[in-house]
C-alpha cells in the first residue's frame, strides 16, 4: 500500500484545566508519548480531542504548542472543521502553513439533511479559500454524531475536482462493509478505520490504517498489527496484539467514551488533571472510575 496518509494515528485526547483551558504542557507530553509508543501521526482536535468545545484561538494554540514543544509538524493531522467556511479556512490554512501532514475535515455539522451539492460547495470553498497545493484533506465520516453522512458519490466528485488534495477518509461509522467498499472503489483514497479492532480487517482489504481513540492507550499494539499484518511469520504476535486491542477498546466503551478515555489516561499518566472534560461532557462517577481502573489493572496496563 502507498497512500498519502497512512499508518497508525491516534485520535489524541486533550488535557484541560479545571476551568476549561487546554493544558498545553500536558498535551505536548502526551503527544511525545504517543509517538514514542509507535504512532505514525497524531489526529489532534477530533471527536476524542473535544475539538468542537474549543474556540478557534484555542485550537490554533494547541497546534502551535505541539510544534513549539518539539512534536514534528509532519506528524500532525488536526481536525480543522467548523460549521462556517470562514472558520474552517482559517483553521485549515493555519495547519497547512505550520507544516501539518494533513487536515481532518468533518462536514458542516449544524444543518441536517443537506444535499451532496451543498457539501461539495462547502468543501470546495474551503479548499479554494486555503489556496495551497500543500493541503491534504482526510474527510471525516461519523454519521452517528454529525448526522451528515459522506456518500461515495461525494467522494468521487471531490477526488475528481481536487486530485491530490482529497486524499483520505476516516470512517467512524463502525460499518466495515462501507470501508471495504470505499477501498475497492477508490484505490487512491486512504481509508482509515475509526474503530481500533477494524484496522486489521481493513488493511487486508486495502485500507490505509486507522485514526482511533484507544490508540491513546494501546498505540504499541496497533503498531505491532500495522508492522506485521502481512508477514506470515508474525501472525501469532498480530493475533495477540489484535486481542489486546479489542480488550482495551471494549473497556473504553464500557461507559461514556471520552470520559472513559480520560479516566484511563489519568491512571496511565498518574495525573488526576486528565479527569477534566470540557462542558457539556462530565466525568465518570467514582464507582465507574474505580471499575475502569480495576479493569486496567486486570488487563495489565
Amino acid at each position: 500500500m502507498n497512500h498519502a496518509i497512512q499508518g497508525v494515528h491516534c485520535a489524541a485526547a486533550t488535557p484541560v484545566t479545571a476551568d476549561g483551558a487546554p493544558n498545553l504542557p500536558a498535551f505536548v507530553a502526551h503527544c511525545h508519548a504517543l509517538l514514542a509508543e509507535g504512532c505514525h501521526g497524531l489526529a489532534l482536535l477530533g471527536t476524542t480531542g473535544e475539538a468542537n468545545s474549543f474556540g478557534r484561538d484555542q485550537r490554533i494554540a494547541l497546534v502551535e504548542a505541539a510544534i513549539a514543544g518539539g512534536v514534528p509538524a509532519g506528524t500532525l493531522l488536526p481536525g480543522t472543521s467548523a460549521p462556517s467556511v470562514e472558520d474552517t479556512v482559517a483553521l485549515t490554512a493555519h495547519a497547512v502553513s505550520a507544516g501539518a501532514k494533513g487536515c481532518l475535515l468533518l462536514p458542516p455539522y449544524y444543518y441536517k439533511e443537506v444535499s451532496d451539492e451543498g457539501l461539495y460547495r462547502f468543501y470546495a470553498r474551503v479548499i479554494e479559500g486555503v489556496g495551497d497545493d500543500r493541503l491534504r484533506i482526510v474527510l471525516y465520516h461519523i454519521p452517528q454524531v454529525s448526522l451528515i453522512p459522506i456518500s461515495h458519490e461525494l467522494i468521487a466528485r471531490l477526488m475528481a475536482g481536487f486530485p491530490g488534495i482529497v486524499t483520505g477518509i476516516k470512517d467512524s461509522s463502525g460499518d466495515l462493509a462501507n470501508m471495504i467498499a470505499m477501498a475497492a472503489r477508490f484505490p487512491g483514497l486512504g481509508v482509515l478505520a475509526g474503530a481500533d479492532p477494524l484496522m486489521l480487517p481493513l488493511l487486508r482489504a486495502g485500507g490505509a490504517g486507522c485514526i482511533t481513540a484507544a490508540a491513546n492507550l494501546r498505540a504499541d499494539a496497533l503498531r505491532l498489527v500495522w508492522d506485521g499484518w502481512n508477514d506470515p511469520a508474525r501472525q501469532d504476535a498480530v493475533a495477540a496484539a489484535q486481542a489486546r486491542i479489542s480488550d482495551w477498546r471494549a473497556l473504553s466503551n464500557s461507559h461514556a467514551l471520552l470520559a472513559t478515555i480520560k479516566t484511563m489516561l489519568a491512571r496511565r499518566h498518574d495525573d488526576p488533571g486528565w479527569l477534566n472534560l470540557m462542558a457539556p461532557l462530565v466525568e465518570l462517577t467514582t464507582a465507574e472510575r474505580d471499575s475502569v481502573w480495576a479493569a486496567m489493572a486486570r488487563l495489565g496496563g
